[in-house]
């Protein structure tokens, strides 16, 4: 596959000089419950929970079962300097875990990162910023509007990490979880205040979710650190418009949704670009999106564990959730995975970083089918 490029993916846009991203899904049922004698899953009321009963995380207070899902709207809560607060809930994996696998390609090589012209909202409308919290506080991600295949044209849904959604084996649904779409379009450095005159840090609103999914066997197996469940780690959200948007779609509000490719191996992607706001490393500051491009390699992140994409882009490694595209061999862009897991450089062979994905298969296919179902053709 060649690498993707803005004028293949938007096709009806004013395009920049580099292309958009992409998505895919995943598997969990979730509900919000609206008006003031709401009721969420674990007994909190809704106007007790407005007023920081959010902030309980008890386990009994805290759900993560499929259906248990509840994310009530809180109006103005995230401001831009709790925005600017949000940190990236960093998944690493050791380096000698992929080396060790059978059936591991080489170490990837490493490759440079670029930062995405602005606006934002032409040069990659289908990306944003995934804000939520979590028992460490306010954290982000990165995340991909998709095509919905029951919406054509109308699609609300989002793409990303399930490790940004639940906390997995661990715990259960962070809160307050808010897509961005076309974040910080203009690239304001964090070093200026967010909420400057012409900052933008929100062009098209904060669109809640009130529906997210992720794998079954996230739930079971993924943890915050390490690497457990990583082959798993993608999640899909659908989401709300903002207030006074009136129903228009995320879609039609941003003008792009990009489709998932599923069952596609490493060799045969051809280079990929990912997509994200990293925070961490040197130039990367969290509120700037950025891309890397390169090929990925096959290798597992656990030992003997289940292969997964990997590409040596260690200058991007904070930036979960984000897309990684490639062209579909007819002119399009299609989303083949999220990033998942980072990792360093081995002190032992010298292999350098890289970021890694999960391989897309029928489970994440059947899962994006059926949050797309459940919200029918309207």
């Amino acid at each position: 596959m060649k690498p993707m490029t803005a004028s293949k993916v938007l096709p009806r846009q004013r395009r920049g000089r580099i292309g958009v991203l992409l998505a895919t899904i995943v598997m969990t049922s979730a509900c919000t419950v609206g008006g003031e004698d709401g009721i969420g899953p674990s007994g909190a009321r809704l106007h007790e929970w407005r007023n920081g009963g959010w902030q309980d995380w008890s386990a009994d207070t805290w759900p993560r079962d499929p259906g248990s899902f509840w994310n009530p709207v809180i109006d103005g809560l995230w401001s831009p300097e709790r925005m600017r607060a949000a940190r990236d809930p960093v998944k690493e994996a050791p380096v000698e875990n992929a080396e060790a696998a059978g059936d591991a390609d080489r170490a990837p090589e490493p490759t440079g990162t670029e930062t995405v012209p602005v606006p934002h909202r032409r040069t990659a409308p289908a990306v944003g910023k995934i804000f939520f919290d979590t028992p460490r506080g306010p954290s982000a991600c990165s995340g991909t509007v998709v095509r919905d295949p029951a919406r054509p044209g109308r699609s609300s849904l989002v793409w990303t990490a399930a490790h940004c959604l639940h906390a997995g084996k661990e715990g259960g649904w962070f809160r307050n979880i808010s897509f961005v779409p076309s974040f910080n379009e203009r690239a304001v450095p964090t070093d200026a205040r967010l909420s400057a005159s012409g900052a933008r840090p929100a062009p098209f609103g904060q669109w809640w979710a009130d529906w997210a999914a992720t794998p079954g066997e996230w739930r079971s197996e993924g943890t915050a650190a390490g690497a457990a469940g990583a082959a798993f780690d993608y999640a899909v959200l659908h989401v709300t418009p903002p207030a006074g948007a009136g129903g228009t779609s995320l879609e039609e509000t941003v003008g792009a949704a990009l489709p998932v490719a599923f069952d596609t191996l490493p060799r045969a992607v051809g280079t990929v670009g990912i997509w994200g706001y990293p925070a961490g490393e040197a130039a990367a500051d969290g509120a700037t999106l950025r891309l890397c491009t390169g090929r990925p390699r096959r290798g597992s992140v656990t030992r003997a564990g289940v292969a997964m994409h990997r590409v040596g882009c260690g200058t991007t490694g904070r930036s979960s959730g984000g897309g990684w595209l490639a062209t579909d061999g007819v002119g399009g862009t299609v989303l083949v995975s999220n990033t998942s897991t980072a990792s360093g450089t081995s002190a032992a062979s010298g292999s350098t970083a890289w970021l890694a994905g999960p391989m897309l298969g029928a489970s994440a296919g059947s899962v994006l089918h059926e949050v797309s179902a459940r919200y029918g053709t309207n």
